[in-house]
């Protein structure tokens, strides 16, 4: 029917969803009819959210867990099955870095974190929801939060840069692998976004706000609900012939 809900009858899996981007996509996509699995650390803003969307008739559960356990990313896609019955989609946007340290100022215990969240995060969420949509045999779609950072040197930490175009190498390595088995794997190209993160970035070194908004042509910081519209049409059936992409939310930011 021409006015289905996006995502009418999914079952959708969000990381870092207590806030920004994820917060913006948990209450989007249960708006388009999604039911929504709800994954972050913060346990009160998780479960706070879950509530406001069920409250407004929409279908929510809170999975608290870090991306960077691969058993609380297992847990988290069992309790999408175990609700809901299933899993049809994933948006993988969990994130952190840091800015205003050095490349070689940068000590280990900053590196792992970056890494470890932005990347490994991506990974233990993947392996724990292409495993179960395997399982089923249905196909499925996930979308990975990478950045501008994914394809350019943007002034942030260098692990951030290195993690991020890691993100947009296991979205191809993985669309590649598992398309004959009808899931889709993409990655959104994110430019400066309005969370919480950039917040603290700017707090930190106020002198970045200039080149996160002057490199784009629309000049501004993106709303996270304009980065979610494009997460949930990458997660529905009408981008059923898109898949391996990297696809730039940027405010033309990679265009110059």
């Amino acid at each position: 029917m021409a006015n289905e809900r996006l995502l009418h009858g999914k079952s959708v899996m969000i990381t870092g969803a207590s806030s920004g981007i994820g917060a913006a996509a948990a209450r989007l996509f249960a708006a388009e009819g999604a039911a929504v699995v709800l994954t972050a650390r913060r346990v009160d803003r998780l479960r706070q959210l879950a509530d406001e969307i069920r409250a407004a008739g929409g279908r929510a559960v809170a999975a608290p867990g870090d991306v960077v356990s691969a058993q609380d990313m297992r847990d988290a896609v069992a309790t999408a099955v175990d609700t809901f019955g299933r899993l049809d989609a994933a948006f993988n946007n969990a994130g952190w870095t840091s800015v205003g340290t050095a490349f070689h100022e940068i000590d280990d215990e900053e590196y792992d974190r970056i890494v470890d969240v932005n990347q490994r995060g991506v990974w233990n969420a993947m392996r724990a929801q292409l495993t179960v949509m395997l399982s089923r045999g249905a196909g499925g779609a996930i979308v990975n939060t990478a950045s501008v950072a994914g394809v350019r040197a943007t002034g942030v930490a260098a692990p951030y840069i290195a993690a991020k175009h890691a993100v947009i190498g296991l979205t191809r390595a993985a669309a590649d692998e598992y398309g004959d088995h009808g899931i889709r794997v993409n990655a959104l190209v994110v430019g400066s976004t309005e969370t919480e993160l950039m917040q603290e970035a700017l707090a930190r070194t106020p002198s970045l706000f200039l080149p996160f908004t002057q490199r784009a042509i629309q000049r501004r910081l993106a709303a996270p609900q304009e980065v979610a519209q494009a997460a949930a049409w990458l997660c529905s059936d009408r981008s059923s012939f898109v898949t391996a992409s990297a696809i730039p939310v940027d405010g033309g930011w990679t265009a110059r």
